[in-house]
């Protein structure tokens, strides 16, 4: 273990100046299926009008952070594109920018990224281009709203050398993570992934602490463990697998709660994270959005969300008869949006979408553009991007029917694609 290092004089302001945020957003996301077969991951639409990484960039914009590098790999396009239009605003000429960094194959490289600590070693000389005195690696697919200032602070007060943020899960929960086992003082003795016996708090033999996969590191220390796992064969040269474990016997390496630095909604005491990585997380956290009083407020402008999204009018409900009336209950409808004639209850509607008369919409989140035909009945689905349901469609009513022809999740949701519409039996 390295002599703790005492804590630093400098200023809130110096720190942030001094810090460089890069975001991890070249994954996959394969488990959201059919909804990342043209975009990343971090671009899928949430909440009516965001993107997934909106939260992470309106995090660091909230907290001061004005130097962020955005890695991408995968799908991309759309992502890039995002990033340019809603976040292109800074000032160059002031060292502030956020900024796409795609993969490249440079010279004496033939791969892509290999896991989550190279792709941040093949952007070192980016990084170090910058001369960051701390750098804070974040993912770009996780719905939270956290103060990165807290976080920086107490790094930089506890001389730490890399500071890992976590939540508290029960222990069968926490198998499913990087989990730390830690001392009275919250530095982290003992860092594995995916455990199948999680170490457990100090006190509470039922609850662990679980990485949330956001780190700050000082420089100079990022770049020597970058650089030593670059060359080590048997890594698989990612942060929760390899790099924050082999850190942990030598270095001063802490958890910071992140209670302490999640930005609460009025009236909530629940540190609210949520990795939507699969379709059934995706489902509930839209879904979290129409509770009367939501744990995650988008309503409150204390710590606002931003994103670029089109110039649209307001959303529409037209006809008032008994057996044609078009209204919504307890659900979200975005900018552009117009209900004929129908009945749409405890559901997420994003921008453009139409639903044309005689329908029944419950406990769905609908994506941007999708049009829903007269006569359909949609429960506890999500339909995709630009999707076209005929009329007379029904899903969500009889689970061994719909699993004939969509993807239904192990929670009960069913996702609706036009490829997989165009299987349903011809009228």
């Amino acid at each position: 273990m390295s002599q703790n290092n005492p804590p630093s004089s400098i200023s809130m302001t110096d720190a942030l100046r001094e810090t460089l945020v890069i975001i991890l957003a070249g994954g996959r996301g394969e488990r959201l299926k059919q909804l990342t077969d043209a975009i990343a991951k971090p671009a899928v639409p949430f909440g009516g009008k965001f993107r997934i990484i909106d939260f992470a960039l309106s995090n660091c914009v909230n907290s001061g952070l004005r130097r962020v590098g955005v890695l991408t790999q995968y799908n991309m396009h759309v992502l890039a594109q995002h990033v340019q239009a809603g976040w292109g605003t800074l000032r160059a000429e002031f060292g502030e920018f956020i900024q796409v960094w795609p993969a490249q194959q440079k010279k004496g490289s033939t791969d892509w990224y290999q896991g989550t600590a190279d792709a941040v070693f093949q952007n070192l000389d980016l990084i170090v281009a910058q001369k960051p005195k701390y750098v804070i690696v974040l993912g770009g697919d996780h719905i939270y709203r956290q103060d990165y200032r807290t976080m920086l602070r107490d790094h930089i007060n506890k001389g730490a050398d890399v500071s890992v943020s976590c939540i508290t899960a029960s222990k069968e929960e926490a198998k499913a993570f990087g989990v730390m086992g830690v001392d009275g003082d919250d530095r982290i003795v003992d860092f594995v992934e995916k455990p199948a016996n999680p170490p457990t708090l100090p006190g509470d033999p039922n609850s662990s602490l679980v990485s949330m996969g956001i780190y700050v590191f000082n420089t100079d220390v990022l770049v020597k463990q970058l650089t030593d796992d670059a060359e080590t064969d048997a890594s698989s040269h990612d942060f929760g697998k390899d790099l924050i474990p082999n850190m942990v016997p030598t270095l001063d390496v802490f958890a910071h709660r992140f209670s302490d630095s999640c930005v609460y909604s009025e009236g909530s005491k629940e540190a609210y994270w949520r990795d939507v990585g699969e379709l059934d997380s995706y489902w509930s956290a839209n879904m979290d959005l129409t509770a009367v009083t939501p744990t995650l407020d988008l309503y409150d402008r204390k710590w606002p969300i931003w994103t670029y999204h089109a110039q649209l009018p307001g959303a529409k409900f037209v006809f008032d008869d008994d057996e044609r009336r078009g209204m919504a209950v307890d659900s979200v409808v975005s900018s552009g949006c117009v209900v004929s004639g129908s009945t749409v209850r405890r559901s997420l509607l994003f921008s453009g979408v139409r639903i044309h008369s005689y329908c029944n919409i419950e406990d769905s989140v609908l994506l941007n553009g999708a049009a829903v035909g007269r006569r359909c009945v949609l429960k506890k689905v999500i339909v995709a991007e630009g999707c076209e349901v005929p009329p007379g469609t029904v899903v969500g009513v009889n689970p061994e029917e719909d699993a004939r022809y969509f993807h239904r999740t192990k929670g009960g949701v069913t996702l609706i694609t036009d490829e997989d519409l165009a299987k349903l039996p011809k009228p």
